[in-house]
């Protein structure tokens, strides 16, 4: 039974807009939830504010991007930055041109 495979676990992942990259290497996402509310059946939307990791801080306020859970890299942020989306969902080819 041992399998020589280097693929992670499933991870989750969310997708949300920047609010502030004021930090270094972190950013701060907010990411919406829509659910139907249990009794009154009306549509609620709620939103959570996420710390990411942003290791090369490519990622600008306003941006959609796509996160993924990680292990806890400080008290509050347990998220790493995947991909910067273009605003139709696309991902954003990375800005870095090689000479």
């Amino acid at each position: 039974m041992s399998q020589t495979s280097t693929e992670r676990g499933h991870r989750k992942e969310r997708i949300g807009e920047v609010v502030s990259n004021k930090m270094e290497k972190t950013i701060v996402v907010k990411v919406e939830r829509r659910y139907r509310h249990p009794q009154y059946r009306k549509v609620v939307t709620s939103f959570k504010k996420l710390y990411a990791h942003d290791e090369t801080k490519r990622a600008q306020v306003g941006d959609l991007v796509r996160i993924q859970e990680t292990r806890p890299l400080s008290k509050l942020k347990a998220w790493r930055l995947v991909d910067v989306l273009n605003p139709d969902g696309s991902v954003k080819p990375d800005g870095s041109v090689k000479n």
